[in-house]
């Protein structure tokens, strides 16, 4: 499931409100500017129905859930494989609302989590108002420093210009054209391949922070 919106850059600051060694028995919670990331609960089920089966949100995605059973069943089965160690999925919870607005995933893709995959879903209306860069900085930290992953890779329809624009903001590199490989609507897309590398990711926080010091 992947969208992403271009968004203005902003300086990201991570905490955590539980020990990050425990993350298969409960995500912890990443506090950054704008923005809580948290596990689903099943009272998220009824927002993200709301928020993210639109058409604007669902155009370059696999198609998210129709009900709020459905959201449900999601939830419940991101608890059973975060806790499988193999897939974890944040809620996006924007400074003043109560429930997710939107989801941010991540899986393994070879067995080990130091190669994975991650995609995202925001409702559009908080589409440029820095949740996402917030957001997915937050998860980058988390994947690379507290999952250990080393490589994080995305997919985004070449006709979604915003996500494209946002993956690379956010420093990664364009590495291939995924020639149909995603089937929406009965019709089959191209896709852009971006990568992150643990060891970029930390390069360029470090440079950033030189530069805001």
């Amino acid at each position: 499931m992947i969208t992403t919106q271009s968004l203005p850059a902003a300086t990201t600051r991570v905490t955590s409100s539980t020990t990050t060694s425990g993350w298969k028995t409960a995500l912890p919670v990443l506090h950054a500017s704008r923005v809580t990331l948290r596990e689903l609960r099943l009272s998220d089920a009824p927002s993200l129905l709301a928020f993210l089966h639109t058409r604007e949100v669902s155009r370059f995605i696999s198609p998210p859930p129709t009900t709020v059973d459905g959201f449900e069943r999601f939830i419940e089965w991101t608890h059973r494989e975060r806790a499988a160690g193999t897939y974890v999925c944040f809620g996006v919870v924007p400074d003043g609302c109560e429930h997710a607005v939107g989801l941010f995933q991540v899986r393994q893709l070879n067995g080990s989590f130091d190669i994975a995959e991650w995609g995202f879903a925001i409702g559009s209306e908080f589409w440029g108002s820095g949740v996402f860069i917030e957001g997915a900085r937050a998860v980058l930290a988390f994947t690379f420093d507290t999952i250990g992953a080393i490589r994080l890779e995305a997919r985004a329809s070449v006709a979604n210009g915003r996500g494209n624009g946002a993956l690379q903001k956010l420093g990664a590199t364009r590495e291939a054209l995924l020639r149909r490989s995603f089937l929406r609507d009965g019709e089959y897309h191209d896709q852009v391949l971006w990568s992150v590398l643990a060891s970029d990711w930390r390069e360029s926080n470090t440079a950033r922070s030189v530069l805001r010091h």
